[in-house]
């Protein structure tokens, strides 16, 4: 009963994060929003496994987390790529 109540929380954790998802306004509110949709997940998961006695669900667990951390690697790269080529950008038009 205690594991289904705090899978319930967090499933309403998830829904105010899908909501900021949606609403913006930069692209890291909606990563960030996506990372807690992410460990909220997660978090249930491992709960329902436990409450449920389904190793399987703990298995899922696991993926959703290795698939956060790629598209957290992702983002930064990308950003990190954009930010340096809008720099590089700005120093180039001013040695003109």
């Amino acid at each position: 009963m205690l594991h289904t109540t705090t899978a319930a929380l967090l499933l309403l954790n998830a829904g105010v994060a899908l909501w900021r998802l949606h609403r913006g306004p930069t692209s890291a509110d909606r990563m960030l929003a996506a990372q807690l949709v992410t460990t909220s997940s997660i978090a249930v998961l491992l709960l329902l496994g436990a409450e449920l006695e389904q190793p399987a669900l703990v298995d899922v667990a696991l993926l959703f987390g290795l698939l956060a951390a790629v598209a957290t690697a992702n983002f930064v790269t990308r950003t990190w790529t954009l930010l340096h080529e809008e720099t590089g950008s700005r120093e180039e038009a001013s040695r003109d």
